[in-house]
């Protein structure tokens, strides 16, 4: 609803300022005068959340749909790309809403914080602020480098020449083909108009720009003088100024000072975009907000019908989040606006768009010396209770002294709480510095298993387009250009035949899964730890950690944890799960877990691995010894089985895997000190059966108790000693059939289903007079072509092969054409 008097009318009527464009321009913004050598007028936005309190589902709303905006300009894959910079300190919060609307795009905001021990990754100047040094201290600088388009968001566009400093800048360090620049109002001049396409020319990059609203600003001659002037003449006659105290709020009657909420923040997550925000991270706040919001509501006054939730400074997106949240549990109207360095004149006028004015003294120890700080707009605005919100650098003595920050707002309030929001600061993350890492990701908000079954260890990027087709995956991994764990394939939806088939596999193994569950969890209790901590090889593995988890229940009366985390042929195991499982757990206990094995490529990557990381951090206890269901290869000695047969749960790829993709290891997406990333597919809910095959096999448990545990006590008797002779197996059929690697040779049924799921299969060797194994190998085969070759004493059901140096209309080692 429009204004009756617009808040722009006082200072255009004595300045001649004028404000023409767009009919949404005079409910956008209002103005003001700055106490500011540069520049007379302030634009007042009133959906911004800093200076004007305001509905915090408005403020986000704005933001999210520039986001949505930019996303329809880009393009889902090119959005999916996206980095998003915001602009400190007014659009550091309405950078984070874009980015959450561009399709939960990474984050990074400049700050005017510097941070001991931060590298700067940049930095530019903005000519007409009250503080002009910006600086860039993204924790991964890989976020600034990536080849994907850079989207930049300031809450105003008027001459362009912040971002064009900072396109600069930064195309100088990492050179990209697209910037989208992003304002909620873009108020350039006739003369400013052409600047942005000659300077795209210039530097050889599309650069395009969203905003919410357009129009111009005319400024008279002479206008700075003129605002100088009335800034003058109001600063000696204001009354709507703070009045400062001399004593602490909580020492007057009726004031009682601040009370503490505690909001209960995830450990580890950060603040803000000041050193980066990932689409995890805010994952994590979205699963967090409920329960810090209901906090906040039980602490607020019974019968409060406003409540303001302010903000600090660059810290906007934190409060923003909380304040939406508690809009939604509490029958108060609930506004929402931040504290400033930006010092404006404040004038009790309906036609101005500054009414009030608090001052206070930094509280956070700023780089450039104590100073002014302000809250605008917030005495005389009738709330019940104010909710402060700041970080910890902020939480200092003088936030709390008797001119400080929270005596000001008790001058004007009922109540005022206090939230403090942990600064984050990047550091390196080790065993003793637990909390540098997150917490593990759990269902329903990561996978569809129950929270309790399976943290993982993971980071969520189901935001990233990182699926690829086959053939083209096949190539770039066989060409080095790409290794296979930097894209994923494209997920296979199951025919219903093959559907049908899964069923009937499920059936008729269940119960030989169960025992071989049971032997191996046995055999974990009885020689590895009588505590074990599993810890699943995702994703393959998972599922079997939750079967023994099952297990040891039923079986023992045990609750045993169970993580699932990362490892990569080529790249080892994730460093950072390994220091948060050294954080949390005796490393002695530790027991990883995979499904089967094949020619024990994964074993050999794991003793490696681990090796590395001991030296390196000093840290003694892992067992890299692997327990499985099936070793068919003879690479281990804990294990169900070492019959090849069918475990059902290799038929399907997320959808028997708790709907989790492949893990991804690439440089742009995980940083040093980030867990490795994979995909939630929420999408393929309907399709899911990952707890049907988990409930399916832990049925028969009653019945294969006793099997299992005289199975179990069998195989301590024997001699399990690995003799590898899966791997030699392997080497000969490499050189038998001239493909010369045996990273090309996948032997084993699960093996070869997932090269019929995810590689390009040249064709697949399947042992003489194997039976009902095979049933879904043939179909699978037959739908892509795939000749299927029987083969006398094959160690293996089965093997599938890969033809090296992949290319389309190859020929194999037979001289037939290769089936793509």
């Amino acid at each position: 609803m429009k204004n009756v008097v617009w808040t722009g009318t006082w200072v255009a009527e004595r300045l001649g300022v004028e404000l023409v464009g767009d009919e949404r321009l005079s409910d956008l913004l209002g103005l003001a005068l700055r106490r500011n050598p540069r520049r007379a007028h302030l634009l007042v936005s009133n959906v911004l959340g800093k200076h004007v309190p305001q509905s915090p589902s408005v403020v986000y709303g704005h933001g999210f749909a520039l986001g949505r905006r930019v996303r329809e300009l880009l393009g889902a894959e090119d959005a999916g790309a996206a980095v998003v910079l915001g602009y400190a300190e007014t659009a550091t919060g309405l950078g984070h809403c874009v980015a959450d609307g561009v399709g939960l795009a990474p984050y990074l905001h400049s700050t005017r914080r510097p941070v001991p021990g931060v590298d700067t990754a940049g930095g530019f100047e903005e000519s007409h602020s009250h503080a002009t040094s910006h600086l860039l201290l993204p924790e991964n600088p890989a976020l600034l480098a990536g080849a994907g388009p850079l989207v930049l968001v300031d809450d105003e566009f008027s001459t362009g020449n912040t971002v064009l400093n900072t396109i600069r800048d930064l195309h100088a360090r990492y050179p990209r083909d697209r910037y989208v620049v992003v304002a909620l109002v873009d108020l350039r001049s006739a003369a400013d108009l052409g600047r942005l396409a000659e300077f795209a020319t210039e530097i050889g990059a599309r650069v395009d720009l969203v905003a919410a609203a357009r129009g111009t600003v005319n400024l008279p001659e002479g206008v700075l003088e003129k605002g100088q002037a009335l800034v003058a003449e109001h600063e000696t006659t204001r009354t709507t100024e703070n009045t400062k105290t001399t004593e602490p709020a909580d020492n007057r009657p009726g004031h009682p000072g601040a009370a503490r909420v505690e909001l209960g923040w995830p450990r580890g997550l950060p603040d803000g975009g000041r050193h980066g925000f990932t689409p995890g991270q805010r994952i994590r706040l979205d699963a967090a907000l409920p329960a810090m919001a209901a906090r906040v509501a039980e602490a607020l006054p019974e019968g409060a019908r406003r409540v303001l939730v302010l903000g600090f400074e660059e810290l906007m997106y934190a409060p923003l989040r909380l304040a939406r949240e508690l809009e939604q549990v509490v029958s108060a109207e609930v506004r929402y606006s931040t504290t400033t360095r930006s010092p404006v004149l404040a004038l009790d006028d309906p036609g101005y768009a500054i009414r009030t004015r608090l001052v206070f003294p930094a509280h956070d120890d700023p780089d450039d010396g104590p100073g002014e700080r302000y809250a605008y707009n917030v005495a005389g605005a009738g709330f019940d209770a104010v909710v402060a919100v700041v970080d910890s650098a902020a939480d200092t003595p003088a936030l709390y002294a008797p001119d400080g920050l929270l005596v000001q707002l008790a001058e004007h309030t009922p109540s005022v709480l206090l939230a403090v929001v942990p600064s984050y600061v990047p550091a390196r993350p080790s065993a003793e510095r637990p909390s540098m890492l997150p917490e593990p990701l759990r269902g329903p908000a990561f996978s569809s298993y129950a929270p309790d079954e399976v943290g993982w260890l993971l980071q969520d990027l189901s935001y990233v387009t990182l699926e690829a087709p086959t053939e083209e995956r096949e190539e770039a991994i066989q060409s080095g250009g790409a290794h296979y764990a930097e894209s994923l394939p494209v997920e296979y939806q199951p025919s219903p035949q093959y559907q049908e088939l899964f069923q009937t596999a499920l059936g008729t193994s269940a119960a030989r899964i169960a025992q071989a569950v049971g032997a191996v969890t046995e055999l974990v209790l009885a020689e590895r730890s009588p505590h074990p901590v599993l810890v699943s090889l995702a994703r393959a593995g998972t599922p079997v950690g939750v079967l023994m988890r099952r297990w040891a229940q039923h079986r023992h009366g045990l609750d045993l944890p169970h993580y699932a985390v990362s490892i990569v042929r080529g790249r080892g195991i994730d460093a950072n799960a390994l220091r948060w499982l050294a954080a949390h757990h005796d490393p002695a206990d530790v027991v990883f877990v995979d499904g089967w094995t094949g020619k024990g490529a994964i074993t050999r990557e794991l003793t490696e691995a681990i090796r590395e990381f001991e030296a390196a951090e000093g840290v003694t206890g892992f067992d890299p010894e692997i327990a499985v269901l099936a070793d068919p290869g003879s690479c281990v000695r804990t294990y169900g089985t070492r019959e090849d047969f069918l475990i059902p749960s290799a038929c399907l790829n997320s959808t028997v895997s708790g709907l989790i993709s492949r893990t991804v290891l690439r440089s742009d997406l995980v940083g040093e000190y980030d867990f490795h990333g994979a995909k939630f597919y929420r999408e393929l809910a309907g399709s899911d059966v990952s707890v049907d095959f988990l409930d399916a096999v832990a049925a028969h448990f009653p019945d294969v108790a006793d099997a299992a545990c005289a199975q179990a006590k069998e195989l301590l008797a024997t001699d399990r000693t690995p003799t590898w002779e899966g791997w030699a197996a392997v080497e000969r059929i490499s050189e038998e059939y001239e493909i010369h690697d045996v990273n090309l040779v996948k032997p084993g049924v699960g093996e070869t289903t997932r090269v019929l799921l995810r590689r390009v299969p040249w064709k697949i060797l399947a042992r003489a007079g194997a039976g009902t194994d095979l049933d879904h190998v043939r179909l699978l085969a037959q739908q892509r072509g795939v000749p299927v070759e029987e083969v006398d004493e094959l160690p293996y059901t089965c093997v599938g092969l890969i033809h090296p140096k992949y290319t389309r209309g190859a020929t194999g080692a037979d001289g037939k054409a290769v089936t793509v």
